[in-house]
């Protein structure tokens, strides 16, 4: 099956933590992770695991984190190698983004995702064969 995008960690943080907050980015979220074949890479899982609990009142229990670990276990996931991590130097190099920021669309470059969904970087920039867009921006 082709990849058809990559999700940064906050599309996967409004999907598990703002419905209540920001019901239209959690609905927005929401539908991209249940009707599109993406992939997420061992860098977005972690910050995802790890934001989780700060993002939520109440922690996750142990049941609620394993449901979503089991859950984006049906999607590819680029690991972290030294691969991956030169190809973010460069790339942040290249277009004067942050480290984390250039390792992601490495990793959505990796997979051969068109798409990279993020709010972190420039709405309808390429970067290579990447193209950002912004889910929750207003149209």
């Amino acid at each position: 099956m082709k990849i058809e995008c990559f999700l940064d960690t906050n599309v996967l943080l409004y999907a598990a933590s703002t419905r209540i907050e920001e019901p239209r980015k959690f609905e927005i979220a929401e539908r991209l992770i249940s009707t599109t074949y993406f992939g997420i890479s061992g860098q977005v899982l972690a910050e995802f695991i790890s934001n989780l609990k700060k993002r939520l009142e109440v922690p996750p229990t142990l049941e609620e984190t394993s449901r979503w670990l089991d859950l984006l276990s049906n999607f590819p996931t680029v690991p972290v190698d030294e691969k991956l991590v030169r190809a973010g130097v460069n790339i942040s190099q290249r277009y004067q983004t942050s480290y984390w920021d250039g390792a992601i669309i490495a990793a959505a470059d990796r997979l051969g995702a068109p798409l990279l969904y993020t709010e972190d970087l420039n709405h309808g920039q390429h970067y290579g064969s990447v193209k950002v867009i912004n889910p929750f921006k207003a149209n």
